[in-house]
């Protein structure tokens, strides 16, 4: 089954960036400047943040079915830079290619019917059989090691 990864619409994020750091402090969120590369990772462009770019970390909302007890969300870094979300079909972007990933499995109802942590290209086979899944509506991948959202695959 083809499957596109896909990164967050940058118009949910753009207006954090002409605040200034009390707006934001009063939205539960930060600017932040990377202080290298490879560690900041951006869920618009779905890359690492370059050295010296700013980005905003919030929390955000990234499991909003209401009647679903799986209702999630958690910290994310969106850079200023990202302009258009990245779709990477049937390929994985380095930020997660590179990572230990948790993938939750939802069905049409966002109740999660399996879950799995795979690193490499052990992350495209497990996507890949999640994807062809007649259950699975979409997968949702976590960062491993510090749990929080990185991007939603759906098919292509």
């Amino acid at each position: 089954m083809a499957y596109r990864i896909e990164g967050l619409a940058p118009d949910l994020f753009q207006d954090l960036f002409a605040l200034d750091d009390a707006a934001l402090a009063r939205r539960n969120a930060r600017r932040v400047v990377a202080d290298k590369g490879g560690a900041y990772p951006c869920r618009v462009g779905l890359r690492w943040a370059d050295e010296g770019e700013t980005l905003i970390l919030l929390n955000f909302t990234h499991q909003p079915h209401p009647a679903s007890p799986y209702h999630a969300s958690g910290p994310i870094f969106v850079a200023q830079g990202s302009l258009a979300p990245a779709r990477h079909e049937g390929e994985l972007p380095p930020m997660i290619a590179e990572r230990l990933v948790s993938l939750r499995a939802y069905d049409g109802e966002a109740l999660i019917v399996d879950a799995e942590v795979a690193e490499g290209e052990g992350t495209r086979a497990l996507i890949e059989r999640y994807m062809d899944r007649p259950d699975v509506a979409e997968v949702h991948v976590h960062f491993a090691r510090r749990g929080c959202f990185a991007a939603r695959v759906v098919r292509a």
